[in-house]
């Protein structure tokens, strides 16, 4: 716990100092994170299908036929028919407090509403309807704003109101009156810190394999068995590890990305994984993908995520029971990865998106940089890559050369 509050000390530090470059040096702008509550009465009520929404904050992405769902975080899911990419277009939005993702089988959408799992029925998309809420069984989960600078917890009562997750706004803040919280603030984060199915990205959190759903928390895989789409049931959780961020299947593995390391569990028997093997690494933000003999993993420093500085480290996964680091690769601010043949696309943050050629993962080469969005998730399918960012959804084709640029969608409309 100490050396936590020492690197979110650091990294409040760093923020104050970077935020404090203005014409009058008395005042800064800072991000400020604020509880989304409702009533509990509300919450029970909240799952709705409305007309299509701006959108504040794009989350995760996922495809599926002809249409791509993108998550805004704690609010709920974003409809996007794609029947045509040259010009896709916004058709409703799913409100579902407390989500954050996603996954798709036969029609059928699962998704969290903090800890209850919600099932929708979207064959037909203009009468998208629920069939199925199951009360109580994920472990309730929203990420702590690490990216805020301050939080303001407000004054709602926990008897009568849930939280829901986070709203996070730039503010004008007098720079003195924040470094007297500093200590405060770090000490709270401290302690709180205490086939027929689509396509999700690296960042997923859901993951679908043949008739079994498996949804991961900060130490939990969570086990449900959906032969019986309309009334999934739950098993018995299995505890994965900590702070785990993200969950990659391939073969008959989990790979579960975490701000500790990568752990790799065996699905051979689905409804039991058993623990494989680790990789760790220093305390970062971590997804993982994989494509054969290697997994691919992107660490995030800053802010919260521990570690100072990001990058891409390549792991050598021949001997699924002794991962070992093959190669680093240094980033700026990574989020979401992919992979497609021997290419490799990486989202990194205000740097964009990268494109390189993995043939020789010793020497990876940059076949192109696409700086014009702020990249976030994205997702290669057959025939193009998907990729949302600060507000938009952007499609490319894929080429000899890297990407070409098919459509933008902005999603703030």
């Amino acid at each position: 716990m100490k050396s936590l509050r020492i690197l979110l000390a650091v990294a409040l530090a760093a923020g104050l100092s970077s935020c404090e470059k203005d014409d009058n040096p008395e005042f800064a702008d800072y991000l400020v994170a604020r509880p989304l509550t409702m009533t509990l009465e509300d919450f029970s009520n909240s799952l709705d299908i409305v007309a299509p929404q701006p959108i504040a904050q794009s989350g995760k992405i996922y495809a599926y036929a002809d249409y791509v769902f993108v998550n805004e975080p704690y609010k709920g899911v974003h409809v996007i028919d794609n029947s045509n990419p040259a010009s896709p277009r916004k058709t409703g939005f799913i409100r579902i407090p407390g989500n954050v993702d996603i996954s798709v089988k036969g029609d059928y959408l699962f998704a969290d509403s903090l800890s209850d799992l919600v099932v929708l029925d979207i064959s037909d998309m203009g009468n998208i309807r629920p069939v199925a809420r199951l009360e109580g069984v994920l472990q309730s989960y929203f990420a702590w704003p690490l990216e805020a600078d301050l939080i303001e917890y407000g004054d709602w009562d926990p008897q009568t109101e849930i939280q829901v997750g986070w709203e996070v706004t730039s503010e004008r803040r007098r720079v003195e009156e924040v470094r007297q919280r500093m200590n405060e603030e770090v000490l709270m984060f401290a302690d709180a810190a205490s086939a027929d199915t689509g396509q999700g990205g690296s960042l997923a959190r859901f993951k679908i394999v043949a008739d079994y759903l498996y949804a991961v928390d900060s130490h939990t895989i969570n086990v449900f068995d959906i032969s019986d789409l309309e009334a999934p049931v739950a098993l018995e959780d299995v505890f994965a590890g900590f702070d785990i961020e993200t969950i990659f299947n391939y073969g008959d593995h989990l790979f579960l990305g975490s701000m500790r390391g990568m752990y790799i569990y065996d699905i051979t028997a689905p409804a039991t994984p058993t623990f494989v093997s680790e990789f760790q690494h220093g305390t970062a933000c971590d997804p993982v993908v994989v494509d054969g003999q290697y997994a691919y993993v992107t660490l995030r420093g800053g802010n919260g995520c521990g570690a100072l500085e990001s990058g891409l480290f390549i792991v050598d996964i021949s001997d699924i029971t002794r991962p070992e680091l093959a190669v680093q690769y240094p980033l700026d601010e990574p989020y979401g990865l992919g992979l497609k043949g021997t290419q490799l696309f990486v989202c990194d943050g205000s740097s964009g998106l990268k494109v390189y050629d993995k043939t020789d993962i010793m020497d990876l080469q940059l076949l192109g940089q696409f700086q014009e969005v702020d990249a976030y998730d994205v997702i290669p399918l057959q025939e193009r890559l998907l990729m949302v960012g600060d507000g938009e959804l952007l499609q490319y084709s894929y080429s000899e050369a890297g990407l070409e640029w098919v459509s933008t969608l902005s999603l703030k409309d």
